[in-house]
């Protein structure tokens, strides 16, 4: 039996991204540059750079753990299960794992995210 070309089983090994967080992609290809959906995982104590993505607007969707996330200039927000963030195209971003255990969740992108598209903009 062929595979259903829109049906995809496999992702790819986690991995460390410079951003500070372990990146596991569970959807990101070129068949669907509408989107991409991708497992992020930030380790306790642990604050992401402050970056942004161009043309791409971003939501995090969040499912294990707690932490603070700070979008633009708006104040921080303390996050948790089930709670979604909405990241505009060309907005800085950065989140904290307030907690003890991994915070994880995921990042959804429209379009799909390109490594092109990251800026890191840790100077403020």
């Amino acid at each position: 039996m062929t595979p259903h070309p829109f049906i995809h089983h496999q992702t790819t090994l986690e991995y460390f991204f410079v951003e500070g967080c372990f990146i596991t992609e569970g959807w990101n290809t070129s068949a669907d540059e509408a989107v991409s959906i991708t497992r992020a995982r930030v380790e306790p104590g642990v604050t992401t750079r402050w970056h942004r993505l161009r043309d791409v607007t971003e939501r995090y969707l969040i499912l294990e753990g707690r932490g603070r996330v700070e979008v633009g200039d708006g104040p921080p927000e303390d996050i948790g299960p089930e709670a979604v963030v909405l990241i505009p195209p060309e907005t800085r971003q950065r989140i904290t794992n307030r907690g003890d255990v991994d915070l994880i969740f995921l990042a959804i992108c429209t379009p799909r995210f390109t490594l092109a598209g990251y800026e890191d903009v840790e100077s403020g």
